[in-house]
């Protein structure tokens, strides 16, 4: 198993390196007749796309999508679908004189571990630029959830010190830093542009909310719908830890608190994020990912080579300062697909002509 295919009916496989001619992902169960061209693609990788906020990369990359496979007409056919991104301002050469030390942070030690080999240009394979694949099958999965009128939407509650104290739906796409508070929003402007100056990173809190999603959706045992979006969204680079609903901070209230009254409206709260026993609860889905500081930094650092000698780096290249905002469209794509996933897996039970009051035995 090589762990580039995701999904059990809706499935994807990213593939492509950061530094190589181009990167994508084959979209695989996808049903016929969704609505789909170019354009919804481009959409969504136009928000992951690198130079377009103070915490971004300076490598200026189009990302054009090309769909090379499985729409026809502005529909899908039910065959695979293929979406190509090609690599346009990869600059490798500020890389050679890293070639064979380890970066702190990053997977350099461990692929060399792994593989014996590793592609030392930008990261290779452990690049964020890996997520261009997965923001094009998030893209293809988001279709699929909007003829169900499901939407899912991310937004940043931390960055550094700074904390969003309220939440604004309309705030979230009026400042570069998708938050929802858009004083705090300001003060991230400030605390980025002064770790700019002293070149550090920052990390920070994400939060993504999915709506209309209806009751019903997830697996015992081993692929509950929350298991599923944590594997999901764990699986992201920058991804260090994911909670539902209250979370942690359940850890601390009693049952008492924590359960979430029913009523004849619907549930009273919702400390349990929409899931309930690994399945949907028809309410809203509430999931925060707890994001690391971006390891590439300018301050020199302690390391080895790959003959495990000591040394020192100063890394070169062009890197975020935050994986925040660009990271927070990649969480959207990532539940996309665990929800479009799970919604074609409950499809298939429906219509199971088992599944129904049909006295069998007779």
């Amino acid at each position: 198993m090589s762990g580039n295919t995701f999904g059990t009916l809706f499935r994807i496989t990213t593939w492509g390196e950061s530094h190589g001619p181009g990167i994508g992902v084959a979209v695989d169960g996808c049903p016929p007749n969704i609505p789909l061209d170019e354009s919804v693609i481009q959409a969504w990788l136009d928000r992951r796309r690198p130079g377009q906020a103070v915490t971004s990369t300076s490598r200026k990359e189009t990302d054009q999508a090309k769909i090379l496979s499985g729409v026809f007409d502005g529909r899908t056919t039910g065959t695979p679908i293929m979406i190509l991104v090609e690599n346009r301002d990869a600059k490798s050469h500020a890389y050679s004189s890293i070639a064979n030390v380890f970066r702190p942070g990053h997977g350099d030690f461990t692929y060399q571990a792994k593989y014996g080999i590793r592609d030392w240009r930008g990261g290779g394979r452990a690049s964020a630029r890996e997520t261009v694949g997965r923001v094009g099958g998030g893209a293809v999965a988001g279709a699929v959830l909007a003829t169900e009128n499901i939407s899912v939407v991310a937004h940043t509650v931390a960055l550094g010190s700074v904390t969003a104290k309220t939440f604004d739906p309309k705030a979230i796409f009026q400042n570069m830093f998708f938050c929802a508070d858009s004083h705090a929003a300001k003060k991230m402007e400030n605390e980025v542009a002064e770790l700019k100056k002293q070149g550090d990173s920052l990390g920070g809190i994400v939060e993504i909310r999915a709506r209309n999603v209806p009751a019903g959706l997830g697996e015992p045992v081993f692929d509950k719908l929350d298991a599923d979006l944590a594997k999901a969204l764990m699986s992201i680079g920058a991804v260090k830890g994911v909670e539902i609903g209250a979370g942690f901070a359940a850890a601390a209230l009693r049952g008492s608190q924590n359960n979430d009254a029913i009523t004849p409206a619907g549930f009273s709260t919702n400390n349990a994020g929409g899931i309930l026993a690994g399945i949907s609860n028809g309410d809203e889905i509430i999931i925060r990912v707890a994001v690391k500081p971006i390891p590439s930094i300018s301050m020199e650092q302690d390391t080895i080579d790959i003959r495990n000698n000591p040394a020192r780096i100063t890394i070169q290249g062009r890197h975020d300062i935050s994986a925040i905002p660009r990271i927070n469209v990649v969480c959207e794509a990532m539940v996309n697909l665990v929800i479009a996933d799970h919604l074609l897996r409950q499809r298939a039970i429906k219509q199971n002509p088992f599944n129904s009051k049909t006295d069998i035995a007779k």
